[in-house]
């Protein structure tokens, strides 16, 4: 009888089971020349013989709910950390797969074939690089819009972004670089989202979310770059993932990159004559803005629309 509950519980297949195996017992058992005492120890034999099997379907706990647990079980990195030596902030990207390149259809050349990229995980810079933090390393402030210190560094080139970059390293215990072209796409996607512009898809909005030409530029404004962080953030926390400054990025530009990118973390080509720069700046409209553009500059170029953010090894 307690074997019949507890089958009773956990479907309708065993207990049919159960009950055809039940009645041809009773059969067996009826016949005269079996005793009381061998049916008994039948009955004991069968439900020994029996136990391990009901015992294994009457757990219920779906295999499904199982993983979910081992998942939540799983350390996870923290949202965000601030680098002590810089004051830097920086925010944790969860690695994954997208679309990368002209998803929406009105992009360049060079922007095609869209094709499915993956990226690790990684700490992106919360906002571009500011004056008083490359002063800090550097010793000196080369901006153009030498205005306060939470305005973006901009003036530097890509070689000059490299010895800053080692500077920094040599005084920390950290690891800091340029992010790749595909880190800083997927970042400013919200995580690879289906994103026009970093944290929307609306030409409207962009001014919420950009310091570009229409906010940033003509008679009746203060042409130049602003304070970082000041506009809304994109899905991912980050901020002027678009305009305010173009930003470098590590790789090299070819042209027909796209065409041989591998799927995995691309580094870009092994040579090249200019760097890839993202991102649009605050004197271009908002065609220049789109997350899929690719700019490219030489390695000493300098312009006062021209900055970065740097990628951490982490906390």
């Amino acid at each position: 009888m307690i074997l019949w509950i507890k089958l009773s519980k956990n479907g309708k297949l065993l207990p049919l089971v159960f009950f055809a195996l039940r009645k041809g017992l009773k059969k067996i058992l009826s016949h005269d020349e079996i005793s009381m005492t061998c049916r008994r120890l039948i009955l004991i034999l069968l439900s020994f013989l029996l136990f391990p099997f009901f015992q294994a379907s009457g757990d219920t706990t779906p295999e499904s709910n199982l993983s979910l647990e081992k998942n939540k079980a799983q350390p996870t990195a923290p949202a965000h950390f601030t680098d002590p030596t810089t004051g830097m902030e920086f925010v944790w990207v969860p690695g994954g797969c997208f679309r990368m390149g002209d998803t929406f259809g009105d992009g360049r050349g060079d922007e095609k074939p869209v094709h499915e990229v993956c990226v690790d995980g990684f700490w992106m810079g919360k906002t571009e690089v500011t004056q008083s933090q490359w002063q800090g390393i550097m010793g000196n402030n080369p901006s153009n819009f030498n205005k306060g210190d939470s305005y973006p560094v901009e003036e530097v080139s890509w070689n000059d972004v490299q010895n800053f970059i080692r500077k920094l390293n040599s005084s920390n215990n950290r690891t800091f670089r340029l992010p790749t072209e595909a880190e800083w796409e997927f970042a400013a996607r919200s995580g690879g989202q289906q994103e026009k512009y970093a944290g929307t898809s609306s030409e409207s909005d962009l001014g919420d979310y950009t310091w570009y030409r229409n906010n940033s530029r003509g008679l009746f404004m203060t042409n130049g770059t602003r304070p970082v962080g000041q506009k809304r953030p994109n899905g991912g926390g980050l901020y002027d993932m678009n305009g305010n400054v173009w930003e470098w990025c590590s790789d090299w530009y070819d042209y027909d990159y796209y065409q041989r990118s591998p799927r995995n973390n691309p580094q870009g080509p092994p040579s090249g004559e200019t760097h890839v720069g993202r991102g649009g700046s605050w004197s271009y409209n908002a065609i220049y803005q789109r997350l899929s553009l690719r700019g490219r500059f030489d390695p000493d170029y300098l312009n006062y629309d021209l900055g970065f953010r740097l990628v951490s090894s982490g906390p």
